[in-house]
């Protein structure tokens, strides 16, 4: 998947909020003039688009790149040793019992 695939750009989004305004002035307008229910197929068509549309930007606005991916990787990776913060430092406090194990 290219890059510009992953990740959703600006002007699709102000496309995307665009087509929201529209559907919302449409259906204020069936609404004012007693149409919304004989208007389902048109309705069902846009909210169908607009629901893909929507699923593609959760999607896409949530992606990580490879780069960001990796680092958080890294980060994960070194909060689970426990080599590198031990819990209880043996240097710091060399009066202190360590529990028995």
């Amino acid at each position: 998947m290219a890059e510009h695939d992953e990740i959703y750009g600006k002007e699709r989004a102000a496309r995307l909020e665009a087509a929201l305004r529209e559907l919302a002035a449409r259906l204020t307008e069936l609404d004012e003039a007693g149409l919304l229910l004989k208007s389902v197929p048109e309705l069902l068509r846009r909210l169908g688009d607009l629901r893909s549309e929507l699923f593609h930007y959760e999607v896409r606005s949530t992606y990580d790149t490879p780069e960001v991916a990796e680092s958080r990787r890294i980060v994960d990776e070194a909060s689970r040793d426990r080599t590198i913060f031990p819990d209880e430092p043996e240097d710091d406090e060399p009066w202190r019992q360590r529990p028995a194990e």
